[in-house]
């Protein structure tokens, strides 16, 4: 009894050490995961959100039937209304756009005053890469969230990292990438990476 009661509490010993060492390489592992590093991704507004290529405004000018209608942003980044031409669209917001067409529509003296709106009437697609089961190009839809993107794409693989993913998004002409979390809000021209995770 005497020989067996160092052995025993020996053994009673280690399963008190294990989930301490168990606990220390899953934090170790979470702090070396994909995307760990990256800082989160800058949400924009409404107001800041700026027009690009392959995107579809709708004009509105009132009183004007005729030149109101549905345009879309070219590769050289302009629409083409009708008596004013190619008018400039690329990075410009919807309020800046509409501001655009009406100072033109004066400076030629075809309306005076006119009233312009302009509203997005199909946006730019959305992209999702890495564990998802139908990787690729979507539609974007408004109110569009990470994990509604995932969702669109089939849903993650068995080896997805589900909580934060990886986002890349024009800011002010410049692509910022950042960490996204299930409920961040997907705008046009993203590019979501769904990570591989290791356990």
């Amino acid at each position: 009894m005497t020989l067996l009661s160092p052995i025993l509490s020996a053994s009673r010993s280690v399963p008190l050490r294990l989930p301490a060492i168990g606990l220390a390489a899953c934090l170790a592992l979470a702090g070396c995961a994909p995307g760990s590093d990256l800082a989160p991704l800058p949400q924009t507004t409404a107001k800041t959100y700026t027009l690009g290529t392959g995107e579809e405004v709708r004009v509105v000018i009132f009183g004007q039937t005729q030149l109101t209608g549905r345009f879309t942003i070219n590769d050289r980044g302009n629409i083409s209304v009708p008596l004013l031409g190619d008018v400039p669209a690329k990075g410009k917001t919807t309020d800046q756009l509409a501001q655009i067409i009406a100072t033109d529509l004066e400076q030629r003296k075809l309306l005076n005053n006119p009233s312009v709106t302009v509203e997005i009437s199909k946006y730019r697609p959305v992209f999702i890469l890495g564990e998802v089961v139908k990787p690729g190009q979507y539609p974007y839809e408004p109110g569009m969230t990470a994990l509604t993107l995932a969702a669109i794409a089939g849903g993650f693989t068995y080896r997805a990292q589900t909580n934060d993913f990886s986002v890349l998004r024009k800011i002010d002409g410049q692509t910022v990438e950042g960490r996204a979390p299930r409920g961040a809000e997907i705008e046009p021209g993203d590019v979501m990476t769904v990570f591989e995770r290791y356990f």
